[in-house]
């Protein structure tokens, strides 16, 4: 018992500290949710954690290493998707100041977005195929159900981060002038340019 309950502690602190490191799905967080409120953090979050469950699916069936090819591949292509997608962000930026109090229905999925911020991030990728393999794998050593409780810890942290973020964001909207809001999303959609860029440099 104590063996299980560890396995979700270490999980829901991995997953924590990876939470709490600024990177594209923190940033895309914050942009839907002043988009479409505070349940944006929760539905990204659906979509990071079915591509984990998928990634976990490999882990377990032995898929546990990833080639240099393959990682610079991810790097370019993810690091083009981040670009465009910041670009899109600052463009629309203005227009979405003009209506700041509405909820944008057209905007991206935030479910796909979810999935695409963590598919063309190379270090989720590198993370998971090393240190997250790892830990499901010991947990496989104990029994499934074990190695099950560190993902689950894993999630809550995700979850619970993101979360606390759109709340957040969403609330603070209500204070922002519409020329504070309209930086903010730029400032969005230049981090993303940025952490697109270098992903490129990096490959």
């Amino acid at each position: 018992m104590l063996e299980l309950l560890e396995m979700l502690a270490i999980g829901f602190i991995v997953g924590m500290t990876g939470a709490l490191v600024p990177g594209p799905m923190l940033f895309t967080t914050i942009d839907t949710s002043l988009k479409r409120g505070w349940q944006a953090g929760p539905e990204i979050f659906i979509g990071h954690a079915a591509l984990e469950f998928l990634v976990c699916i490999f882990v377990i069936y032995g898929i546990a290493s990833i080639s240099e090819n393959t990682v610079m591949a991810i790097s370019i292509l993810g690091g083009a998707t981040l670009i465009i997608f910041g670009i899109l962000t600052i463009r629309n930026a203005k227009g979405a100041a003009s209506s700041m109090h509405k909820h944008d229905t057209v905007s991206t999925s935030p479910i796909l977005a979810g999935i695409v911020t963590s598919a063309s991030n190379p270090f989720f990728w590198l993370w998971w195929l090393a240190a997250g393999s790892a830990l499901v794998l010991k947990g496989l050593e104990i029994s499934l159900f074990a190695a099950a409780l560190f993902v689950i810890g894993h999630w809550m942290a995700d979850l619970s981060y993101f979360t606390l973020v759109s709340i957040s964001f969403s609330r603070g909207k209500r204070l922002m002038s519409p020329k504070v809001y309209e930086r903010v999303l730029m400032s969005c959609g230049l981090f993303l340019v940025l952490f697109g860029s270098w992903f490129i440099v990096g490959a």
